[in-house]
């Protein structure tokens, strides 16, 4: 019985991981950023994100690239900061 569960949880996995792989079309990316369509084109032709042009037209994009795309330039809270300085003073961790 607990075989059984494990089975289908890395079943689980496994389709999860298949459909970040699925690739996602120009419009459904520009939704997905909350960007218009024309934004997204010049961050294309400018390769200021990772895109996919396999047939020399249509412009794909891979959900991991997309995220990658708008975690970038994270800004560091005053806590997060503090608490480095705590760190790096007291256990030696760097920052």
């Amino acid at each position: 019985m607990k075989q059984d569960s494990i089975l289908q949880k890395l079943t689980n996995l496994e389709l999860l991981f298949k459909q970040d792989e699925k690739p996602i079309p120009f419009s459904e990316a520009a939704i997905y950023l909350d960007i218009s369509k024309s934004h997204l084109y010049k961050l294309t032709s400018k390769n200021l994100i990772t895109h996919f042009v396999p047939n020399g037209k249509k412009i794909y994009f891979k959900k991991s690239d997309l995220n990658n795309y708008l975690f970038r330039n994270k800004k560091t809270s005053d806590n997060e900061l503090n608490q480095k300085a705590v760190d790096y003073v007291t256990q030696g961790v760097s920052l």
